[in-house]
């Protein structure tokens, strides 16, 4: 146990500086977005009376859209060589589309705000990503990815934390609240322009022509679309955090707090993330994911059947553990099993397939709410996570063994 506490903080030092910086960069932007897509499902459907199967398919639609975005993106950076020059114009695209919400007077302008912002957010995700894994040394890749999503998601919950005050300021005036947060949009371009440097490409590393060839793709290996695969189906047996949102209205929240769902399912995010990170460098990480699937079966069973607040606060903190105990540990597998040259194009791939699984688990989810309630949601997240633990299972110890750095 002693042995356990002082090695983490060597971990912690050990992170490189540009990693530090990129978890900055990132929550900047995240308490930019989370300010307006705290607010967004409730806006969309008391304002300007939209349906919740709207709402799962427009939130479908927007990351789906980020995750084809990535795939371009990551193998532009793997052909150019350079990771940051595409980092900076994804953020930089997302934070000129800020005031696009406040100025929105109707929902075809928010599709058409989120579909934007989703672009600059796939533009930058992969190459960002692939700069962690470039950045950061093999023996603390998972405490690094755990590091950079735990200060993303910081940026998670304090977003909607601002919200709700400047909703209770302004006294429920949604566009007010959309411009300032352009404010911290502008802050995260602004470090990630002068404060990250990135590594140069070694002189002996191959150079891509073609990333999306498919004899580059075939060169990513077995073992990364095993990744790419369990990953997809555990994306199934999740879907847009907007219906927790909409599960804390339906129990009777007041709408100025029902984004304090994201503050606590972030803040459970953040406070894991980082720890199941560093846990990942010395055990099989397929153990841990696994892990992750079971809190969220019992996330879902939580949000269906228990009752009133109580019931709907411990299903969002079983929620955002999931997410800590998965979504780090999901990016370092891909960094495990995919080639230096090719980490673009691999996380663009990744992020591909499992936008694709979001966009399909978003609009079944909508669906499901508008014939059954959230019941009938929550259940049917909780039987794929059932269907996902039963494919997992097996393949745990052949894949994990080869997951190591």
């Amino acid at each position: 146990m002693t042995t356990e506490i002082m090695e983490r903080p060597r971990a912690r030092q050990g992170i490189p500086v540009g990693v530090w910086i990129l978890g900055f960069v990132s929550m900047l932007m995240d308490i930019s977005s989370e300010m307006i897509h705290a607010l967004l499902p409730i806006y969309m459907v008391t304002v300007l009376g939209t349906s919740a199967l709207a709402v799962g398919v427009i939130e479908g639609i927007a990351e789906a859209t980020a995750s084809i975005t990535k795939v371009f993106s990551g193998a532009l950076s793997d052909w150019l060589g350079k990771r940051k020059l595409l980092a900076v114009f994804g953020y930089g695209l997302a934070a000129l589309t800020r005031p696009i919400f406040p100025l929105a007077s109707s929902i075809d302008w928010l599709i058409a705000a989120r579909f934007i912002d989703r672009i600059g957010k796939g533009i930058r995700g992969a190459p960002r990503d692939a700069l962690v894994a470039d950045l950061a040394p093999p023996h603390l890749r998972g405490a690094s990815f755990g590091l950079r999503q735990s200060l993303d998601t910081i940026g998670s919950f304090l977003g909607p934390l601002f919200a709700i005050g400047l909703m209770w300021v302004t006294a429920f005036h949604f566009k007010a609240v959309f411009w300032i947060a352009v404010i911290p949009a502008c802050l995260s371009v602004g470090l990630l322009l002068v404060a990250v440097k990135e590594p140069e490409r070694p002189k002996e590393q191959r150079r891509i022509r073609m990333p999306l060839h498919r004899e580059e793709l075939r060169r990513l290996g077995a073992h990364y679309w095993w990744v790419v695969a369990i990953a997809a189906v555990f994306t199934l047996a999740r879907f847009s955090e907007a219906f927790l949102i909409l599960r804390a209205q339906s129990i009777g929240l007041p709408m100025v707090l029902a984004p304090i769902v994201l503050v606590i399912m972030s803040l459970a995010y953040s406070l894991s993330a980082y720890p199941v990170g560093v846990l990942s460098d010395r055990v099989n990480r397929l153990t841990i994911l696994i892990v992750g699937l079971f809190l969220l079966l019992a996330a879902d069973l939580v949000l269906a059947f228990a009752p009133g607040t109580i019931g709907l606060v411990l299903g969002v903190i079983l929620w955002g553990l999931h997410m800590g105990f998965t979504q780090g540990l999901l990016a370092a597998l891909i960094a495990d099993a995919s080639p230096a040259e090719l980490r673009g194009t691999a996380f663009g791939m990744f992020n591909l397939v499992t936008g694709l699984a979001l966009l399909i688990a978003s609009v079944v989810a909508g669906a499901l709410w508008d014939m059954t309630g959230p019941q009938g949601t929550f259940l049917a997240g909780a039987v794929f996570t059932v269907l996902t633990l039963a494919g997992l299972l097996p393949v745990r110890m052949g894949l994990g063994k080869r997951e190591a750095p």
